[in-house]
């Protein structure tokens, strides 16, 4: 049996940042590796995008893509809990997920933030996704950036 080590003490609380992407379930891997190695308390946050013309014209779909949202959480608390990693689920809607990213690291005092480097609105980007590259600007704490060439 292979014992995992903690790569940095003080990773007490850690931010996943998710949107359901492939580019986010190597992210949502690599945190529950993290939490588990260290001992640490797991957040997992999900921001439904949306805008205020988006929702009068379109209800019915964000309210739908919230519950296919609420169901990816829950999977990956499942599969944290499985792990034995004390997970919380966090779901916002909104139209700037990089700002609920922030607001949530700052408002729980995590030690780090793992996303994605890319996500759902990053794919068109060349290098790294908007939401990554605003969030390693504004971040109260350390970012981790995944790729998707991490998987295991």
């Amino acid at each position: 049996m292979v014992k995992h080590v903690c790569p940095t003490p003080g990773f007490e609380k850690l931010l996943v940042a998710t949107d359901g992407s492939e580019f986010s379930k190597t992210a949502i891997n690599e945190a529950i590796d993290i939490a588990k190695s260290c001992s640490s308390k797991l957040f997992v946050l999900s921001v439904v995008e949306m805008n205020p013309e988006y929702e009068a014209m379109a209800p019915k779909l964000i309210e739908k893509a919230e519950k296919e949202m609420r169901q990816h959480l829950e999977a990956v608390k499942a599969k944290a809990l499985k792990e034995g990693v004390h997970c919380e689920t966090i779901i916002h809607q909104g139209e700037d997920p990089y700002q609920y990213i922030i607001s949530e690291a700052q408002k729980r005092k995590v030690n780090i933030i793992i996303m994605g480097s890319h996500g759902r609105t990053g794919l068109k980007r060349l290098m790294m996704g908007s939401t990554a590259s605003r969030v390693i600007g504004h971040a109260p704490c350390q970012v981790l950036v995944v790729p998707i060439k991490a998987k295991k």
